[in-house]
């Protein structure tokens, strides 16, 4: 599972920039700090402004809170985050809220990341979605965008992430398309309610959605060879089996008896093999891994 850190900003057309602090130093560093400062703000863009496949680096060191610009870098040299994909809400009227604009991007962006990067395995460790989203105020002027990013909650990354569906095999791409559905449907369903007992409905309809994702992503390893891949197949057709058992629980206790093997049954360490056999990355998320090793 990856985790998500909303950046609720402030988008506008223009920013206010100071050149950084120069302290007491030799005249070498004066004019290093100086030339860095100067080239800081020079790359100063809106936040408004951002464009899929833009490279920069936040102003702030928070990962959430609002903002109005960013520095613009070349994606060769180090920097913090990536624009991954933009969307506009399609809402009128008044301000929905930060909640509400929240969800919308909740729901989008991972299939805009997914897009751009097809595989998260292959990410920089440390690097997680985050977006921009209008706020009361820039909804009221007329900013519905969203843009979708690739951010290091801390320390760089070097390079585009860009990494598109054309990029791979029909095999790799085919293979991708099954599983991030798959794991879209389990914490994209998640019931808000912490027990089963408090929504028994929420949670069966969470194991149907992922029932019927597991299905679709079967259907699409049928038709692929490979050891590993076969072994992958049989693995998920009897997670999908305790998936549709949970879906159809009459009560928390049978919810429960399926649930355990149909949630083991996904756990991402047994897909490395079949990934490794496809030319994928094979190295499991942190997030990931946590999650299952709980």
């Amino acid at each position: 599972m990856t985790t998500c850190a909303s950046f609720r900003s402030r988008r506008g057309i223009s920013a206010a920039v100071a050149l950084l602090a120069i302290g007491a130093a030799g005249c070498s560093d004066i004019v290093d700090s100086a030339e860095n400062g100067a080239t800081k703000v020079a790359r100063q863009r809106s936040v408004f402004s951002l464009s899929t496949g833009d490279c920069y680096n936040p102003n702030s060191e928070k990962t959430e809170g609002e903002a109005l610009a960013v520095e613009l870098v070349p994606c060769d040299e180090p920097h913090r985050g990536q624009v991954v994909g933009e969307f506009d809400i399609e809402e009128k009227g008044e301000f929905p809220g930060d909640e509400a604009v929240t969800s919308v991007a909740d729901e989008r962006c991972p299939a805009e990341a997914g897009e751009f990067a097809p595989d998260a395995w292959a990410l920089p460790e440390g690097v997680g979605l985050s977006y921009y989203t209008p706020t009361a105020e820039s909804w009221a002027t007329g900013d519905r965008a969203v843009s979708c990013t690739y951010t290091k909650e801390s320390g760089e990354f070097t390079g585009s992430l860009k990494a598109g569906a054309k990029s791979l095999k029909p095999g790799q791409k085919t293979y991708l398309d099954g599983a991030n559905a798959v794991y879209d449907a389990l914490w994209a369903n998640q019931p808000t309610a912490e027990s089963v007992e408090e929504d028994l409905e929420g949670y069966k309809a969470q194991a149907d959605a992922v029932a019927t994702a597991l299905d679709a992503h079967l259907d699409g390893l049928r038709g692929m060879e490979g050891t590993e891949t076969g072994r992958l197949r049989a693995r998920l057709e009897k997670a999908a089996g305790h998936w549709r058992g949970a879906a159809k629980a009459g009560d928390a206790d049978a919810f429960y008896t399926s649930y355990d093997p149909a949630f083991t049954g996904l756990d991402p360490s047994g897909t490395v093999a079949a990934r490794k056999e496809l030319g994928l990355a094979t190295t499991v998320p942190a997030e990931d891994a946590e999650v299952w090793a709980s």
